[in-house]
């Protein structure tokens, strides 16, 4: 078939008539599926199950220092917790802190406090006439909504194949002072899958900052979450490249395991050095008396050490790896040569990023609406809410089944098709 973009606009309208009829077929379907969130599949959550039966009331509750974990003490996290997570994260344990069952509430705590309390030492970020955070896009809301609640400035840096845009990055964090942070996922990131190349790792690392209080907030959330065998994407270790550098306080790396036991009752951590640890421990002495030290006993007698980690997320890409193939092969048969949209491969993570043509973003989440798919909302991967060109969506094909993975993504692309023809009828 012909690209769109040569199509006259009576070959435009007969399609557009033909794609029409297939819409009233697949609405009078009733079909419901929900792709808005990246949630793990009733199958990965059972991967787990037995975690819930590693501790009980028969159990020694010892840490393997001897320390009772039903009482006080351990208030940064069992040893034996903090090794695996230092592990998953490829940092040293004496880097890490682990903490709750969520990773963004630590990210949250961490802006939080540089606003109220400063970074250590400095003027809080809340005195300050102006503070800034730097946001590649398209990128993970959730980040978004926390900088925007605290009245932060956002600033969009477009994120390319190996990364953010390096000489954007550079020049706002080594000329502008009020520039206080920037979000990162730097490995399969959320949405479009890519992983950070070492040089812009490197670069990073190598900032010269205008502010001596600027951070990079390093969330690897995937670190571990490989799709295929074969294909293991691998990244540079921030922290020791930070070091290298001179620039051993400018990094916080979180992780959790939300995505690898349960999202409700995983365990995160922060890795970064000891100055900013210290600093970090002063308030969180005074915060909390301690987390769940239990549940991060279980999770540490569950998987062991990293090898048990790997051998469990090769059970879990065994599951969604045939939905991720399924997605993209019917986006490669439906629409590769039409010239209205592109898509990114990911060889891990949760999402795929589509980009379609400007303009057409929210028509075609609507549309799919209306078709009984819920997709996350348009703009919603960019700062503000606000895509420019109304063109990035998010698909998440972790949580329904193949067949409804399937099904959803026929759908899917037949709305990008009639969103597609609207658009361009307009412009005749």
């Amino acid at each position: 078939m012909k690209m769109y973009t040569e199509m006259d606009q009576n070959e435009l309208l007969s399609l557009k008539a033909s794609l029409e009829e297939q819409f009233k077929t697949q609405e009078a379907k009733g079909l419901s599926f929900n792709m808005a969130r990246g949630k793990p599949s009733v199958a990965q959550l059972a991967l787990s199950t037995q975690l819930l039966n590693i501790v009980n009331s028969e159990s020694d509750m010892r840490t393997a220092l001897g320390n009772d974990t039903r009482n006080y003490g351990d208030w940064d996290g069992i040893g034996e917790c903090r090794q695996l997570m230092a592990d998953m994260m490829e940092v040293k344990k004496d880097n890490v802190i682990v903490c709750g069952n969520s990773s963004l509430n630590i990210m949250y705590d961490t802006v939080c406090r540089s606003m109220v309390m400063g970074v250590n030492g400095s003027a809080p970020w809340c005195k300050l006439d102006k503070v800034k955070f730097l946001c590649p896009v398209p990128g993970y809301d959730r980040h978004f909504k926390i900088t925007e609640l605290f009245g932060i400035e956002m600033v969009t840096i477009p994120l390319g194949e190996d990364g953010p845009d390096m000489d954007l990055v550079e020049k706002y964090v080594n000329e502008d002072e009020s520039v206080k942070g920037i979000w990162c996922v730097p490995k399969y990131s959320n949405p479009t899958g890519i992983t950070y190349s070492d040089e812009t790792v490197k670069r990073f690392a190598n900032l010269k900052p205008k502010a001596k209080d600027f951070r990079i907030f390093w969330d690897n959330a995937y670190c571990i979450h490989h799709l295929y065998d074969d294909k293991h994407d691998k990244i540079l270790n921030l922290l020791e490249e930070c070091e290298k550098a001179g620039n051993p306080d400018m990094a916080y790396i979180f992780a959790s395991t939300s995505k690898v036991s349960f999202p409700g009752s995983g365990v995160s951590a922060i890795a970064t050095s000891k100055a900013n640890m210290e600093y970090i421990k002063k308030f969180m002495t005074t915060q909390i008396i301690g987390h769940d030290k239990i549940n991060q006993l279980r999770h540490a007698r569950f998987f062991k050490n990293l090898d048990g980690l790997n051998a469990h997320m090769e059970k879990h890409a065994n599951i969604i790896r045939p939905k991720f193939d399924a997605v993209l092969e019917i986006l490669d048969r439906e629409l590769t040569g039409l010239g209205i949209g592109c898509w990114i491969k990911p060889r891990g993570g949760y999402f795929i990023s589509f980009e379609s043509m400007p303009g057409c973003a929210k028509a075609i989440v609507e549309k799919c609406k209306q078709l009984g798919v819920v997709l996350t909302g348009a703009g919603a991967t960019y700062p503000y809410g606000k895509d420019p060109q109304d063109s990035n969506i998010r698909i998440a094909p972790t949580f329904p089944t193949v067949e409804e993975m399937r099904d959803a993504t026929e759908i899917f692309t037949l709305c990008v098709k009639l969103a597609s023809i609207e658009k361009l009828l307009k412009n005749c």
